[in-house]
């Protein structure tokens, strides 16, 4: 097999100023896989902070299901979700005012049109804990636009979104 690019940059945003959403849209379906790469840190928000979630083609039906698994060193906790109208990057890892937040997401077999899509996100806040949650969205449609909200308040200036492709080998 020969050495190539793993991953190809397809899109990054860097905000310029605060904002709830980002949004990658006319996703080309010439990938096997799909990875979002998350720096950021959030304004305000309320509570804690803000936590970040996607929805693919927007699709704002009860299509999507999750399991989370956390940890800070101390405690453990888990949590599930079905027939949510929304898929968490990741579950209890908030965003608060310092560039703090990383996540890196896999979205696997994105553009397959005969399967359910799974995404697997890894979460960390140095302040906070350490996050895997698994996500499934329930419909066979390949993904052609990712929108990453905030729960509440805003993406601060400075964060930033990249959106890789990778190809099979």
């Amino acid at each position: 097999m020969a050495a190539g690019i793993t991953y190809t940059p397809i899109a990054t945003t860097t905000l310029g100023s605060a904002a709830s959403s980002v949004t990658f849209s006319s996703i080309s379906g010439s990938y096997t896989d799909l990875v979002l790469v998350v720096n950021a840190k959030g304004t305000g928000f309320t509570g804690s902070g803000t936590y970040p979630y996607v929805r693919y083609n927007s699709d704002s039906n009860t299509n999507y299901s999750r399991t989370w698994l956390a940890g800070n060193g101390s405690t453990a906790s888990s949590s599930r979700g079905s027939s949510e109208n929304l898929q968490y990057l990741v579950g209890g890892t908030y965003i608060d005012g310092t560039f703090s937040y990383n996540s890196i997401t896999q979205f696997m077999n994105y553009s397959n049109t005969t399967t359910y899509k799974t995404m697997l996100s890894r979460a960390n806040n140095a302040g906070v804990q350490v996050d895997a949650l698994v996500g499934l969205w329930r419909d066979t449609s390949a993904i052609t636009s990712i929108v990453i909200y905030s729960s509440s308040g805003n993406f601060d200036t400075g964060s930033t979104f990249s959106l890789y492709g990778i190809t099979a080998a």
